[in-house]
């Protein structure tokens, strides 16, 4: 399976713009440029669109984990901060919170360490990816 994005990028460095295209369009002609990205610039950049991509596939791969272990979470809410540091990313650090149906806290926790381990996008970083999780037990 292959996914496609394209970037167009049209000047220089700080004073140029950029615009992103995914296969599915989601993401059409979406501007990016140095404000977006070092300052509060309108559009989106790639730490951004990173850490969507982050939150995203963990929580995908938590459900699975947790469907293998016969739980069926109700939500799980997963926010990504990625850390860019010398032009560097430093970081991933996913914050959950999960709620799950009769799952102990250990149990839980094995399959969030499994997710975050696992997720594939957790293996394509090459930095230190963490999470902090609380989890809402439901009836």
């Amino acid at each position: 399976m292959d996914r496609t994005a394209t970037a167009v990028w049209k000047g220089s460095g700080m004073d140029g713009k950029g615009e992103l295209t995914t296969q599915s369009s989601t993401l059409n002609k979406t501007q990016y440029s140095f404000k977006s990205r070092f300052e509060e610039g309108t559009g989106t950049n790639p730490e951004e669109l990173i850490a969507a991509a982050h939150a995203g596939c963990f929580s995908m791969k938590l459900s699975f984990v947790l469907g293998d272990k016969g739980f069926t979470p109700d939500s799980l809410e997963t926010t990504c901060v990625i850390t860019l540091d010398d032009g560097t990313v430093t970081s991933s650090k996913l914050t959950l919170t999960a709620k799950v149906g009769d799952i102990d806290n250990d149990t839980f926790q094995a399959a969030v360490e499994d997710a975050a381990e696992n997720c594939p996008i957790s293996k394509l970083l090459d930095t230190d990816v963490t999470v902090d999780s609380t989890l809402e037990v439901t009836a």
